[in-house]
């Protein structure tokens, strides 16, 4: 076991990070993390729309840490909790970069790699158009999504979304999703 989630963080955060947090994801933590980078953002860019863009694209990263993080390896769940997740906000020159990792099974690297990239090949109209097909035919899944999530991601960053999957055994690979929003 190579990995260490605490470096992944550390290289994360950078020495700029505007917010930063890593921890276990629950329903109440959500809501600081919403109320907290809502209130900086306020402080620190004046473009509501802007504002509205990251808090958008922060509610479905952080459900989707909530609703689809798989449980972490049982070696780390004493130092990480159940539901380990990492939020890193970054002002930018122009715009904002937000990246958020988990752990997922190595079942599921295939899945989310092809996902990532269909999205990253369709254009802003075919995002948009995928968007409304799943939202209208598409049936919830047991967990409550239709699988909207990154696709909401994909078309209100309007930027490709990068990823990584860093091994950490037989099992379980840590994933990061790295957001340019501008």
């Amino acid at each position: 076991m190579n990995l260490d989630v605490n470096q992944l963080y550390v290289k994360a955060c950078g020495a700029d990070a505007f917010f930063a947090f890593k921890g276990e994801i629950t329903s109440e933590r959500i809501n600081a993390i919403l109320e907290e980078i809502e209130s900086k953002l306020a402080l620190i860019s004046s473009e509501v729309r802007m504002q509205k863009k990251i808090y958008n694209i922060l509610v479905e990263c952080l459900q989707n840490l909530y609703h689809h993080s798989d449980t972490v390896p049982v070696d780390l769940i004493g130092q990480l909790g159940n539901n380990y997740g990492m939020v890193v906000l970054k002002k930018l020159d122009k715009g904002f970069s937000l990246k958020v990792g988990n752990f997922v099974s190595n079942e599921k690297v295939k899945f989310l790699s092809e996902k990532i990239e269909k999205l990253n090949s369709l254009s802003t109209e075919a995002l948009k158009e995928m968007y409304k097909f799943i939202l209208t035919y598409q049936k919830l899944s047991p967990k409550g999504g239709g699988g909207l999530g990154l696709i909401d991601i994909a078309r209100k960053s309007n930027h490709h979304l990068e990823y990584y999957f860093y091994p950490y055994d037989d099992t379980y690979s840590f994933y990061e999703l790295d957001i340019l929003i501008v």
